[in-house]
């Protein structure tokens, strides 16, 4: 699966992308990329997304039922 293959997939978020980290900083989330070390927000949406193992069990799950149906 390329990192590209499902940007039209709901589950298509910063927070749901593998590079994503959360880190919690004098009371306060801060959210970066750790692939390209910028600061972010989990409900961005860029191209280089690449999701989370689990998320993309989720979008296959999806995607065979959506094939069942179809």
């Amino acid at each position: 699966m390329t990192s590209n293959q499902h940007l039209n997939t709901r589950f298509h978020a910063c927070a749901t992308c593998r590079h994503f980290q959360a880190l919690k900083t004098a009371g306060k989330m801060k959210y970066t990329c750790r692939r390209l070390g910028f600061e972010t927000n989990p409900g961005y949406r860029f191209n280089c997304w690449d999701p989370k193992e689990n998320v993309k069990k989720l979008i296959e799950k999806e995607e065979d039922k959506h094939d069942r149906i179809n």
